[in-house]
């Protein structure tokens, strides 16, 4: 049992509190009070905030942490099985390693609760996870959801990794097509599943809705024509970077409810055509007409320790703070469908927390102590 005592409370969701006092038991925010109202004659650490910023913990809904790893080369590189296309079988669990350096920093930033995707080399990438952040636990002790999303890819990466090997696809057409075809053969099997096939289950899952989709889209083109199969096939569709999001803002308020976004990594270079058009209006853009997003890092093509980095870049181009610090928090919950659960200071929820010795967003703070499900899993030298 911990008790964070004497801190300026920025719950998200609710009033702003000072000398705010939250104590946490078996993992979960027990109660929010004042330090009078406390009785900590029972908490085994009490821990003194110092007036500091207490914030929920940061949600990072786009990341290949621990499956692309830190400092190792090709043998971390556990991302893209590029010797097909189409791997809707393959499990992110599968290839996250808990112990990667990533994990150690993501706890530094203040994220404590990440997605971790397959790359998009492939057309079809396999099966996402929701992990909390907790460097050095085994993955079984850190798992959210083993099967969050089902990773799609549209653009340039795999008419790269595939067309110039002479392989399917070499051309847009030939993803949207090849998709189109693996639903339409997973509609079938639902029918009668037998014998099993792990390729066609995975599909059958964003048939039923059971996931939804997540889509790499860069390009407005990409975009919509993500949008047009989820039409077409009734899916629940996640469009992740969406780069030229701002060009076309009215057809993303038109599908806005069936649509969730997760934009970025805006702090990256433009390295490839379908990033020409990536700018930091994005976010204000999107925001402006009512859309709610979450915002990422791509880690490692952002390192995830610097996701506070780009919502403070999101806020000098134009986006609200309040708003920008609900992206990293109770909106990125909810793009993940666990604003149940975590993404705010709130009786019940996830004890993931943050404690910063100025505002994260509005005055650039640093991270003091990370918590992540009731764990410390960061914590400055100095005492507390």
């Amino acid at each position: 049992m911990i008790a964070i005592c004497n801190v300026v409370l920025e719950p998200v969701r609710g009033k702003r509190e000072t000398d705010a006092t939250v104590l946490v038991e078996a993992g979960k925010i027990k109660q929010i009070c004042t330090a009078k109202e406390a009785d900590l004659g029972n908490y085994e650490q009490v821990i003194d905030g110092m007036g500091m910023i207490l914030t929920p913990g940061f949600i990072d809904t786009h990341t290949h942490l621990g499956i692309d790893e830190e400092g190792i080369g090709w043998e971390g590189a556990d991302f893209n099985e590029t010797t097909e296309a189409l791997t809707p079988h393959l499990r992110a669990i599968d290839g996250i390693n808990p112990f990667d350096r990533g994990f150690f920093d993501a706890a530094e930033g203040g994220v404590t609760t990440a997605q971790v995707l397959p790359g998009s080399a492939n057309v079809i990438g396999g099966i996402t996870a929701i992990v909390k952040v907790k460097p050095g636990f085994i993955l079984e002790d850190i798992i959210v959801r083993e099967r969050a999303g089902l990773k799609m890819a549209f653009g340039e990466n795999p008419k790269k990794y595939h067309g110039q090997q002479g392989r399917t696809p070499s051309t847009r057409m030939g993803i949207a097509g090849m998709i189109r075809e693996q639903l339409v053969l997973a509609a079938e099997y639902l029918k009668s599943p037998s014998p099993r096939d792990l390729r066609k289950e995975s599909l059958g899952e964003v048939l039923e809705r059971r996931i939804p989709v997540c889509v790499h889209a860069h390009r407005a083109d990409d975009i919509m024509t993500a949008i047009r199969i989820a039409e077409e096939f009734d899916l629940d569709l996640h469009l992740e970077h969406v780069t030229e999001g701002h060009r076309i803002v009215p057809a993303l308020v038109k599908y806005k409810d069936r649509c969730k976004f997760s934009i970025g990594p805006t702090l990256s270079g433009r390295s490839k055509v379908e990033l020409s058009g990536m700018s930091w209006d994005t976010y204000r853009a999107l925001d402006e007409q009512g859309i709610s997003f979450s915002i990422i890092t791509d880690h490692p093509v952002v390192p995830v320790k610097q996701l506070k980095t780009s919502v403070k870049l999101a806020v000098e181009a134009g986006l609200d703070a309040d708003t920008a610090l609900e992206s990293v928090t109770i909106r990125a919950a909810e793009v993940l469908g666990l604003q149940d659960q975590t993404g705010s200071i709130e009786v019940g929820k996830d004890a993931d927390l943050v404690l910063w010795d100025k505002h994260p967003v509005k005055d650039g703070g640093t991270a003091v102590l990370t918590m992540a499900g009731g764990e410390i899993t960061y914590q400055t030298r100095q005492p507390l």
